[in-house]
């Protein structure tokens, strides 16, 4: 078996068929009264047109309800499809695994919505190297974006984490690299006063995730 779970076509099918759609374009456009608008774009509507778009492979539709990025972000996805629709929480909306379990704390896809397109496209993160997954959290944290540290870390260590806000005038953070441990990895930066430990699980073949933080006083 692959080491990553890749599209396939039985994905996209199960996929098209739970997801909530927007209904189709009049075929006689010269039908709609003169004065007549399109329906608004809900986030809804938008993210699943996005999906739908990345389902079929199609890079020019996608462009259409997606910014540059976001649409990079969803076709670089390492896993198989996300099989469920989880809703919208305002303009944040959500596609989840039921069958795959995949690292960090998203658990498939969040994507952002600003008006008739998907702006910022999170995503459950295939890294196999310990480092690059504490330098990413480390830096979710200091730019506050608790979507950017769930695509490494369980929901349990970003609430950890964030709890403190990252002070940029604060102490300075030193990476002092990853040993190995148990089932996995710590990878630690140190600071004026102590030190703070990423503890990873994971393999190669599934990608690592921060499970737990500690913390060392000089």
């Amino acid at each position: 078996m692959s080491r990553r779970w890749l599209f396939g076509a039985g994905a996209a099918t199960a996929v098209a068929a739970l997801l909530v759609t927007s209904s189709p374009a009049s075929a006689n456009a010269n039908a709609a009264a003169p004065d007549a608008t399109a329906p608004a774009a809900t986030p809804a509507k938008v993210s699943n047109a996005l999906l739908h778009a990345w389902l079929r492979r199609d890079r020019a539709a996608a462009a259409k309800v997606a910014t540059p990025s976001a649409v990079k972000s969803i076709f670089s996805y390492a896993y198989r499809a996300p099989d469920e629709f989880a809703g919208c929480v305002g303009n944040a909306c959500r596609f989840i695994h039921t069958s795959v379990r995949v690292p960090g704390g998203l658990n498939g896809l969040l994507m952002i919505v600003s008006g008739p397109k998907v702006t910022t496209v999170y995503q459950s993160r295939h890294v196999t190297k310990p480092a690059v997954v504490a330098k990413h959290l480390l830096t979710a944290w200091q730019k506050g974006d608790r979507n950017l540290g769930l695509e490494v870390a369980t929901q349990k260590v970003v609430t950890r984490l964030f709890r403190t806000k990252y002070d940029p005038k604060g102490v300075t953070y030193y990476f002092q690299g990853c040993t190995k441990e148990t089932m996995g990895y710590s990878c630690a930066y140190s600071y004026d006063g102590g030190a703070m430990l990423m503890h990873l699980k994971g393999s190669v073949n599934r990608g690592y995730d921060v499970q737990s933080i500690s913390y060392l006083a000089d």
